[in-house]
């Protein structure tokens, strides 16, 4: 009876914690951000202008509700950057997800946030690859920000109904969900319907199961390899070096299309990222693979330095930027873009609730972000990583020629951030690390090296 007694106790403790983590991490999507109709806003290499001749003047609000002000240009080329910015993939905080292997853990609040930005970065790169850039989800504006019921009077309903399943021993609280039970159903073409697949299968790839590909179970699980485990916190560095192995191990064919590679100490070995882009290839293909390079870099010593700023606003101008992996001091997120000197965001650090992306017809609302948020650039954490996608050698060719000129002009008397530099790695002595190991994941060299940048990136929380 007593250790029926102290199984109930912890199921009470717990179904608490869960809630307390959704009112904590529900603040997020409460407050509304502002935009200046004087200056462009860039996303991911895409431009909206919200300026025109008419008499209004003053900030505009990105949820639409202040569009009566405005003339019909301007309200057009919100919505557009509204459908842009909500077809990107929102991966979030989850909560009641299946048992991580090794812990007892079964949510990420406090600790998964890196690997939310990071998952949200390589889910660009894979949607730039099998979507492309122009792609928009058709039923992006169907995703209401403001619903009768608020987000925290959301939350604030979980919390109650949480507390009350724990005391009747429901497995599952019973609430009302804030999002719509469903969007409305399109005739699609071929075409769509062949986006729409990829969309959802995409999506599929980073649910939180321990099969998925890229879900939270497999990073963890790669992660171990350089010492991390469930709870820890990871730097932008880190993920990168997980992105790495978990495209690498991929099972899905559809994948094996695709490649990672990371600058090894803030420089890009052109031969290397060719290696890994003509590498594997069945005989008969002469395509290559497509590959995501990923740049962790330091902005800065304890602050990021200002004169970086111009740079980070090149990349995020680029198409073919997949997003940075970065954040504020003991928080991440997921920048993509910016209006003047404040630079445009996806946070993670909202808490839902668990979706099986294993059964067919899932909910695709909870990873779309209805609202887009706006940080100063001198917030920043100097510790970041930047994402490229490039489909071909030619295009990785046309890429390191046109970021080698971006970092000559942007580092004047200064060392450029990084670098591009023709041949291999173990042309300058430096190992480089093996495509494939069966024992263990990360090689030696690599160990010590994401030894060193785990003792010099920020805490997150």
């Amino acid at each position: 009876m007593e250790a029926t007694g102290t199984d109930e106790v912890e199921k009470i403790k717990s179904k608490f914690m869960s809630a307390w983590h959704n009112m904590k991490y529900s603040w997020v999507l409460k407050t509304k951000t502002y935009f200046s109709r004087n200056s462009p806003v860039f996303l991911l290499g895409k431009c909206y202008h919200f300026k025109t001749d008419g008499m209004y003047s003053g900030e505009l609000s990105t949820d639409g509700s202040n569009f009566d002000k405005i003339n019909t240009e301007i309200s057009g080329n919100v919505e557009e950057f509204r459908k842009d910015f909500i077809s990107r993939i929102w991966l979030t905080y989850r909560e009641e997800f299946p048992q991580i292997k090794g812990s007892a853990l079964t949510t990420d609040c406090g600790w998964g946030c890196t690997l939310r930005t990071g998952q949200m970065l390589l889910a660009q790169g894979l949607m730039l690859h099998f979507l492309g850039r122009a792609w928009v989800w058709p039923d992006a504006l169907d995703i209401d920000n403001s619903d009768s019921e608020s987000w925290t009077a959301h939350t604030v309903k979980k919390l109650t109904a949480s507390f009350e399943a724990s005391l009747t021993a429901e497995r599952e609280p019973k609430i009302l969900s804030n999002h719509r039970a469903g969007t409305v159903k399109r005739n699609y073409d071929d075409n769509e319907k062949r986006n729409e697949v990829y969309h959802r299968k995409i999506i599929s790839w980073f649910g939180d199961s321990p099969l998925t590909a890229f879900g939270l179970h497999q990073l963890i699980e790669y992660g171990k390899k350089s010492g991390k485990i469930a709870g820890d916190w990871y730097g932008p560095a880190v993920v990168a070096h997980i992105l790495r192995k978990a495209v690498e191990e991929a099972r899905d064919p559809e994948l094996h299309g695709v490649t990672v590679y990371v600058a090894q100490d803030c420089t890009v070995y052109s031969s290397d990222v060719i290696d890994r882009q003509c590498s594997f290839m069945d005989s008969g293909k002469a395509d290559t693979k497509a590959v995501i390079i990923l740049v962790p870099v330091r902005l800065g010593g304890e602050r990021t330095n200002m004169d970086y700023l111009e740079f980070v606003k090149g990349i995020l101008s680029l198409e073919y930027c997949v997003g940075i992996i970065g954040g504020k001091p003991k928080q991440s997120y997921y920048f993509a873009g910016f209006q003047d000197d404040s630079l445009i965001y996806m946070d993670p650090h909202y808490c839902q609730s668990f979706v099986d992306v294993s059964i067919k017809d899932f909910p695709l609302e909870s990873f779309h972000c209805p609202s887009p948020k706006k940080m100063s650039f001198k917030k920043m954490d100097p510790s970041c990583t930047i994402g490229f996608y490039c489909r071909t050698v030619q295009d990785f060719e046309k890429a390191s020629e046109e970021i080698t000129k971006m970092l000559k002009s942007s580092s004047k008397e200064k060392y450029p951030l990084f670098t591009f530099v023709k041949g291999h790695s173990r042309d300058y002595d430096f190992a480089s690390s093996p495509l494939h190991e069966e024992n263990n994941l990360f090689s030696e060299d690599e160990k010590k090296r994401l030894k060193r940048i785990s003792t010099e990136e920020f805490v997150l929380l």
